[in-house]
């Protein structure tokens, strides 16, 4: 089917953004999951940081205290050291800024009173209650802890450090892995659009290989050659395409097998018809040709019904009635429907029928026995027999139909379930035979799940064995 005309996505490019699509989300998902793993772990280590200097600066203002003498109060001394202390304190870190507030909140030192200090208008309150907070400014961090002692909270430690570094390796690693995830992407996607592209390149010959089939062209060989899901689909249309092939050609050999069967009794009457007008006062023509006439037409309505019945299963498959049966009922039915044609035919039918339960269409299982017995009686010969049993042999039914008429050759074996076809054509027209019959017992005998085979004969051995085989049917269970 041609493509439909406008613009429009080609598979290939679909999956190919798709791809695209679902690589970015990857690569994005990681690299922000490393971005905050590297965030909180640099968090983590200043808040440890600053906490260990928090606490030592607590312990050192009060060692201070203490070692100074100064017991009118833990206030009047932060007021009174407060800038030496700060200074000291940040001695101790590496000269960072460091700031003292009595317990108030008010400034009582700063180690490095000319600059500017901080904004710490929103963090102070919470120092004032007693609470250890801290605040990041650009690269920045201002930590405030409480110095706390038996007495309670007596003041207010202010520590400030840099995280510049921290920032910057931040920066590097997020830069970092905005090269790698864009490299990446840019490789995946050339990647998976040359897989995509040699995917879509397989679909396009498959779809070809369905349209040439459409048209008739039929395929021999897979279109496509994989180790994967569209290698088998490939497998599949070449085996689809074989047997479509195969089924015209058998279409068409059917046809033409009808239509010259067709002519033959139509031709005789025809001809007994023009035989009739020529020599209306014949008695004796009168009577064959209405004998003639009579027998081409029954042949022709037998004919007619199989090849219905045949086309209809082809086309529908039959929904069968499935029951339990007796094939050896049926059997014994059959036979005797039968014997008025095996005196015509000076044929005597013998049977040997032991019961066989089956789980069968007991209409189509009539059909079969007809089919079968009615061969055995038409192709023997004059005094002959025909041997009808039936038995259970493990899970099956055995039906077994054997002959001691003209036999079968061993080169027709193969074509006798085929239509149309006759070991013999001047004994079918002799008895009325279309071709048809075992072809259509086959089809019935494999939609019951059995099997039908002729056996080969023995050296010296007339006559024809026909073997029929059904599931047997499950026993009845016992109710309670």
């Amino acid at each position: 089917m041609k493509g439909r005309r406008g613009f429009h996505f080609s598979l290939r490019w679909r999956f190919t953004i798709a791809l695209a699509a679902v690589l970015l989300l990857i690569v994005s998902v990681i690299g922000a999951y490393i971005l905050r793993s590297i965030s909180d772990e640099q968090a983590r280590k200043v808040e440890s940081s600053l906490e260990q200097r928090g606490n030592l600066a607590n312990l050192r203002v009060r060692q201070i205290y203490l070692s100074a003498g100064a017991y009118n109060g833990a206030d009047t001394f932060l007021r009174r050291q407060g800038p030496e202390l700060a200074a000291d304190l940040s001695s101790l870190f590496d000269n960072s800024r460091v700031l003292l507030y009595g317990a108030d909140g008010v400034q009582v030192g700063d180690s490095q009173p000319q600059s500017a200090g901080p904004d710490i208008t929103d963090i102070l309150p919470y120092a004032k209650r007693g609470k250890t907070v801290y605040e990041t400014t650009g690269d920045s961090v201002v930590y405030m802890a409480p110095l706390v002692w038996s007495v309670g909270q007596v003041g207010i430690v202010q520590l400030q450090t840099s995280i510049r570094a921290d920032n910057d390796f931040y920066a590097s690693i997020q830069r970092s892995l905005r090269t790698i995830g864009g490299a990446s992407l840019v490789l995946s996607f050339l990647l998976g659009f040359l897989y995509v592209s040699r995917v879509t390149r397989s679909l396009r010959r498959l779809r070809k290989a369905a349209d040439d089939i459409r048209d008739g062209r039929f395929i021999k060989d897979p279109p496509v050659r994989r180790r994967d899901e569209l290698g088998e689909l490939s497998e599949g249309i070449a085996y689809m395409s074989r047997e479509i092939e195969q089924s015209f050609a058998r279409q068409k050999q059917f046809i033409g097998n009808i239509s010259h069967e067709f002519k033959t009794p139509l031709t005789s009457i025809i001809a007994y018809a023009d035989l009739l007008d020529m020599y209306r006062d014949d008695p004796s023509l009168l009577d064959e040709a209405r004998t003639n006439i009579r027998k081409e037409a029954d042949r022709l309505l037998d004919m007619i019904e199989k090849v219905l019945h045949l086309s209809a299963m082809e086309q529908y498959e039959f929904s069968l009635s499935a029951e339990r049966v007796d094939a050896s009922e049926t059997l014994a039915e059959v036979c005797a429907r039968m014997r008025g044609k095996a005196v015509q035919f000076g044929v005597a039918v013998q049977t040997d029928l032991l019961p066989a339960p089956v789980r069968a269409d007991r209409e189509s299982l009539t059909h079969i026995f007809m089919n079968m017995l009615d061969n055995a009686i038409k192709y023997n010969e004059p005094g002959g027999s025909v041997l009808v049993s039936c038995r259970s042999a493990g899970d099956r039914a055995v039906i077994v139909f054997r002959d001691t008429g003209i036999g079968i050759p061993e080169e027709a074996r193969a074509k006798l379930f085929e239509p149309f076809f006759t070991v013999s054509k001047d004994r079918a027209r002799l008895t009325g035979g279309t071709g048809l019959g075992l072809s259509l017992v086959k089809r019935l005998v494999e939609l019951q799940g059995g099997t039908v085979a002729v056996a080969p004969s023995g050296a010296g051995e007339r006559g024809t064995t026909f073997t029929v085989t059904f599931p047997l049917a499950p026993l009845k269970r016992l109710q309670s």
